[in-house]
């Protein structure tokens, strides 16, 4: 894999549930929402959960996705092709945290910031909307 070795870990406070964050990370449905223009393959289940697999492109970069935990808090995906490495995501009631860690030409502490960002925008307007 070409690039360089990356690592960042973020946390945030959302105005959100606990429940809101979880449907939010968990469903392709929401998901697919809050981390356009990042694009999903087909087929994608209702929910993640442990064992699924999925790709997602960010233009032409292809990165493959393993569902390695998916748990009432947490969520860890294993990365491989643009992206070698690993997501983990944690969250409770008002906050995210987010743990990157991989080789890849692609800037992946701007990716995850702008990501994380976009979902505390996502979240806050389906509190404005409820």
């Amino acid at each position: 894999m070409l690039g360089i070795f990356q690592q960042s870990n973020l946390r945030i406070e959302v105005k959100a549930s606990e429940t809101e964050i979880r449907h939010s990370l968990l469903r392709p449905a929401e998901f697919q929402q809050w981390l356009a223009p990042q694009t999903f393959s087909a087929g994608l289940p209702d929910q993640l959960v442990s064992g699924a697999i999925y790709t997602s492109w960010l233009g032409p970069v292809a990165i493959r996705h393993q569902v390695e935990l998916s748990e009432p808090n947490g969520l860890r995906l294993l990365l491989s092709q643009g992206i070698d490495g690993y997501h983990e995501w944690y969250w409770g009631e008002g906050w995210i945290q987010s743990c990157l860690a991989g080789v890849s030409i692609l800037p992946l502490g701007l990716g995850q910031t702008v990501s994380l960002l976009r979902l505390q925008r996502f979240l806050s307007s389906k509190s404005v909307q409820a």
